[in-house]
């Protein structure tokens, strides 16, 4: 089977087991300014900017999943946290059509923000014993600046995996029409 003749689907599938297969095997072995990087939410904000919301929660879902079982963790916590993420990327995607180069520089420091901040809210609720001090915010932070950094190269390479599967959106078309020379509806009303 040829990679251009895979579907939407399974090209999501391959991309969630790789991404998790990374991120627990290798990056959680690395650290970046004290804090290791965590690529999860930035995929997942990368799969809803690019598919909308549907795919981009049901690519959390999953993710948060396998994740969970990974690490095992509570169940459902990094479920709900990527639902939340790729929902919101993918809201974004379909009513504010974001096509600028820093979109997703924003769309992962709100990514990783949200899973980070979530988490910690997350595990305090459920009494894990953990110490709340400084030094939790300045994780926070630190993991907020370092998944911003890699927001972009992983944009990119979601981008280039699933780019054959992109949807057109009818508003570029017809934005593009429209530069280009094509018929606008005023002009055809006159003629």
């Amino acid at each position: 089977m040829r990679a251009r003749s895979l579907s939407p689907a399974w090209r999501l599938a391959i991309l969630a087991v790789l991404a998790v297969t990374v991120q627990i095997g290798l990056l959680s072995q690395l650290t970046v300014f004290g804090v290791p990087p965590d690529i999860g939410p930035l995929v997942v904000a990368a799969v809803g900017l690019l598919l909308g919301s549907v795919p981009g929660a049901v690519m959390g879902f999953f993710m948060g999943l396998m994740v969970d079982t990974a690490l095992l963790q509570t169940l459902g916590i990094d479920s709900l946290l990527y639902i939340a993420v790729g929902y919101g990327a993918g809201r974004l995607r379909e009513l504010r059509d974001p096509d600028g180069t820093l979109v997703p520089l924003g769309v992962g420091a709100a990514a990783t923000a949200v899973t980070v901040i979530g988490f910690s809210i997350f595990e305090f609720l459920l009494g894990v014993d953990a110490p709340v001090s400084w030094l939790l915010l300045r994780e926070i932070v630190v993991t907020v600046i370092v998944g911003t950094l890699l927001a972009t190269p992983v944009y990119a390479i979601v981008r280039r995996v699933l780019s054959s599967a992109l949807p057109d959106d009818p508003r570029r078309r017809r934005r593009r029409a429209y530069t280009t020379g094509g018929l606008s509806p005023l002009t055809r009303m006159r003629g």
